[in-house]
């Protein structure tokens, strides 16, 4: 009998066949810049590998809704601005009708003006960002508050929603990133449900009555509420200033944590394209000093086998 291939022909073929793979490894890694492309490259990688880019797209995830978060605190914050100083306008308002100089023409021509502020100020409870009502607690498509001027009091609460949504911290945790409408404007006892001391469409409301009946009582009465109101409003901007620097920190931790999540997968996933070339090099030199040596070895002929 016999043998079809030589058994030093076979280890040849077993080198060449080592050596070719080589070269195609290499070769993929120099094309691709990759040293993973399939999980067969590194099984005991694949794992670890997997889990940082699930990482990378959570981290992703968290900066967009950080940047929507600012957006909308920016807005808010704007929103807040001028309702301060629509409640300093109607403050001075105040001061100035309750004065001896005053006559109820006058305060009839201040009520007109306090009716403008509170229709302007329920504008603001209407701020939103692409459709998105920003004070409307959970119910993003409806606002709390509309203008009704056919009513007594034409401040008409629409709904009261609350606001549940927490921000996700990536450095750990969540936090709050926005109030509602009535939080800010509307301030109500726990208790009774009465407007609180610092309701704002309250003091706005008594000084309008106040100023429409000629009563310097109750404008002098006014001004505490109007002050206290103030300060409620920009104790709200202050949240939302807190708001943005808690923004801006998480921001910056993801931009860091993004920097070092690519540097983790570039470290296990990408190819030494300078090493796999020279390994290229190397190996179709081998390829070719084997092809070489093959062609220089004695070949037996059928004729020795038989004679």
């Amino acid at each position: 009998m016999i043998t079809n291939i030589a058994p030093q022909n076979a280890l040849f073929l077993a080198d060449v066949n080592i050596i070719q793979n080589k070269i195609a490894q290499a070769n993929s890694q120099v094309s691709s810049g990759l040293k993973i492309t399939v999980a067969s490259d590194a099984p005991d990688e694949i794992g670890a590998l997997l889990q940082l880019r699930a990482n990378q797209l959570h981290n992703s995830q968290i900066q967009s809704n950080l940047t929507m978060a600012q957006t909308n605190a920016q807005a808010a914050d704007d929103a807040l601005t001028s309702s301060i100083q629509l409640m300093d306008t109607a403050t001075t308002l105040a001061t100035q009708g309750a004065t001896a100089t005053s006559d109820a023409t006058t305060r009839a021509s201040f009520a007109q003006q306090i009716q403008s502020i509170m229709q302007q100020m329920v504008s603001n409870t209407q701020a939103n960002v692409q459709g998105v009502y920003i004070f409307s607690g959970d119910q993003t498509d409806t606002p709390q508050y509309t203008w009704d001027p056919t009513q007594s009091n034409p401040v008409v609460a629409v709904q009261s929603t609350p606001s549940t949504q927490q921000i996700e911290n990536p450095a750990g945790g969540t936090f709050a990133a926005s109030l509602t409408a009535q939080q800010i404007f509307d301030d109500q006892d726990p208790t009774t449900g009465a407007p609180a001391t610092d309701n704002v469409f309250n003091a706005l409301n008594t000084l309008y009555n106040a100023l429409e009946n000629n009563d310097t009582t109750g404008i002098t009465n006014s001004v505490a509420l109007l002050q206290a109101a103030s300060a409620h409003l920009n104790t709200s901007q202050a949240f939302y200033g807190n708001v943005e620097d808690q923004i801006q920190n998480a921001n910056s931790y993801a931009s860091n944590y993004n920097v070092q999540l690519q540097t983790e997968i570039s470290n296990i996933q990408d190819a030494d394209v300078t090493s796999a070339a020279t390994e290229m090099t190397e190996a179709n030199t081998q390829l070719q000093a084997a092809m070489q040596m093959q062609g220089q070895m004695p070949h037996s002929s059928l004729f020795q086998y038989l004679g």
